[in-house]
C-alpha cells in the first residue's frame, strides 16, 4: 500500500455529475459538433424521462445528455416531476415537460404511459430513454406502443427482495439498448437480468473537467470557502463528500481521525443530512466523545466542490455499500488529489491503487487512518507527480464528453437498426 514516488503514464481497460455547469451557461463540452455526422444529417428528437431533475448523478448525467443532443443538432426533451435543474435545460434550449413520474402507482404509470404516448407522437419523438424504474415502466409501454427504440440507464444495481420487486425491477432489462455506468453495475445486469452484449453498454459517467481544473479555481475561491468552514490555516484537510447517511462511511472517518493522533489534521465531512437529524446528533455526539471537535467539521451541501477538492490535502469516500460508480472519486483525482477509497463496487474501474489513490477494507478506521497518514506525508514532489498521474487518468477515461459522445453512438446505432430492420421486427427476433 505505497503511492508513486515518480510518475508514469497511466492507462485502463474501460469501456466505452456534478461540479456544475459552466459559468456563462453555454452548452457544456458533452458532444462534438462532428456527432450530428452520426445521425446522417437528420435532426433526431430523443426524450429522456426520469422522476425528478434534483442534484444526483443520474439527473446530472440526463442533463449533460440534453444539453450534447442539442449541440449534436438534435432536439431533446426531458419528462420528470420538476426540480432545481430544470432550469439548466432552459439554458442549454432542450425542454422540460412536467409528468408525476416519480409515483409508483400502478395508475399513475398507466396515465403517464398514455401521456408519454401523445407527446412521442405529437413531437416526432424518435428515442425514449428512461433513468428509472417508475418512469421506465410508463416509458416502455409508450414505445411499444409507437415503434420506436427504448433506452434505459442503469445507475446502480437494484435489490431483489421478493418475486414483486423483481418484476419491478426488470423493465430497466427490457431496453432495446441498456447502459451500464460501469463494469461492476454491468456484471449485475449480465448477471441478473439476462441482457447480452447484443443489447449492453458500458458508458461510465463522465465528470466536468473543464470546470474540475486545478488551474481554473482562483484564491479567492480558496479562501472564501476556508473562511465559510472557519478553516485554521495550520491544519491538512481530510475531505469526506457525501450526504450524511451511515452507509458514506463518516463514522469510520471520525474514528480514523481519532487513531491518527494528529492535531495538524481537520477532516470536513461534506453533505446534507436530508433529514437525518439523528444520524447528524450521533456524529456530532461521537465528535464529542473523542474530543475531536476541533478537528472534524460538518459542513453543509457545498456550491463550489472544485474549491473543496483544491483546499483538500485527501479525499476520502469510506462507503460502507459498494458504489455504482464513485463520483466523488473522480472528481478529486480530476482535481489532482489523492484519494483514500474502500474497496468495492467500481473502485478498481475508477482508481488506480498506489498510482493515484490507495485503496482500504470497507470498516476499517485503523487501515483508513494509516492511509491517511501515507498520504499526508508525501513530499511536494511526489505530491506534484500523483497529481498529474491522477489527472491525466480522469482525461483519458472520464470525461464528460466521453460519456455524451459514446450514449450519442448508442442513439445512432438505434436510429440505423430501426430505419434497417424495423423495432417490431428485431425484438421479434430476440424474444
Amino acid at each position: 500500500m505505497t503511492l508513486p514516488h515518480t510518475s508514469g503514464t497511466l492507462t485502463a481497460s474501460i469501456d466505452t455529475g456534478n461540479a456544475g455547469t459552466p459559468p456563462d451557461g453555454s452548452i457544456p463540452d458533452g458532444a462534438t459538433t462532428a456527432a450530428a455526422g452520426w445521425f446522417g444529417g437528420g435532426r433526431p428528437v430523443v426524450l429522456q424521462v426520469i422522476p425528478s431533475l434534483v442534484t444526483g448523478g443520474a439527473e446530472r448525467g440526463c442533463v449533460d445528455m440534453a444539453a450534447a443532443l442539442m449541440r449534436a443538432g438534435g432536439t431533446a426533451l426531458v419528462a420528470s416531476g420538476g426540480g432545481p435543474m430544470a432550469r439548466e435545460l432552459e439554458r442549454y434550449k432542450a425542454e422540460h415537460i412536467t409528468l408525476p413520474l416519480a409515483s409508483k402507482n400502478p395508475f399513475t404509470i398507466w396515465r403517464n404511459a398514455a401521456k408519454l404516448e401523445e407527446i412521442i407522437r405529437t413531437r416526432g419523438v424518435d428515442i425514449i430513454h428512461a433513468r428509472s424504474r417508475a418512469p421506465a415502466w410508463s416509458a416502455w409501454i409508450a414505445a411499444r406502443r409507437t415503434g420506436i427504440p427504448f433506452v434505459t440507464t442503469f445507475h446502480a444495481p437494484y435489490g431483489f427482495k421478493g418475486k414483486l420487486k423483481r418484476r419491478y425491477n426488470s423493465v430497466m432489462g427490457r431496453g432495446d439498448r441498456v447502459i451500464a455506468v460501469s463494469r461492476f453495475v454491468a456484471d449485475h445486469v449480465a448477471a441478473n437480468y439476462g441482457v447480452g452484449p447484443d443489447r449492453l453498454r458500458t458508458i461510465p459517467r463522465g465528470v466536468d473537467t473543464l470546470n474540475l481544473d486545478p488551474d481554473r479555481v482562483s484564491q479567492e475561491r480558496l479562501i472564501k470557502l476556508a473562511r465559510d468552514w472557519r478553516l485554521p490555516e495550520d491544519q491538512r484537510i481530510v475531505l469526506l463528500p457525501g450526504r450524511l447517511t451511515r452507509w458514506k462511511g463518516q463514522l469510520d472517518l471520525i474514528e480514523a481521525i481519532a487513531l491518527l493522533k494528529r492535531d495538524d489534521v481537520r477532516a470536513v465531512l461534506v453533505g446534507s443530512d436530508q433529514g437525518r437529524t439523528e444520524y447528524r446528533a450521533e456524529l456530532v455526539a461521537r465528535i464529542r466523545a473523542l474530543g475531536l471537535e476541533g478537528q472534524v467539521t460538518i459542513a453543509d451541501h457545498c456550491n463550489d466542490m472544485a474549491a473543496a477538492y483544491l483546499l483538500s490535502d485527501v479525499v476520502v469516500s469510506a462507503s460502507s455499500r459498494p458504489e455504482a460508480f464513485g463520483r466523488v472519486i473522480v472528481e478529486a483525482q480530476a482535481m489532482g488529489k489523492p484519494v483514500i477509497v474502500t474497496n468495492h463496487g467500481a473502485v478498481e474501474e475508477t482508481v488506480v491503487d498506489g498510482e493515484t489513490g490507495l485503496v482500504v477494507p470497507p470498516n476499517d478506521p485503523a487501515t483508513m487512518a494509516a492511509a491517511i497518514g501515507e498520504a499526508l506525508n508525501l513530499d511536494a514532489l511526489q505530491r506534484r507527480a500523483l497529481a498529474a498521474d491522477a489527472r491525466r487518468f480522469v482525461l483519458a477515461n472520464y470525461t464528460r464528453e466521453r460519456m455524451c459522445d459514446s450514449t450519442l453512438a448508442v442513439y445512432a446505432e438505434l436510429l440505423h437498426l430501426r430505419a434497417t430492420t424495423g423495432m417490431a421486427a428485431y425484438r421479434k427476433a430476440r424474444s
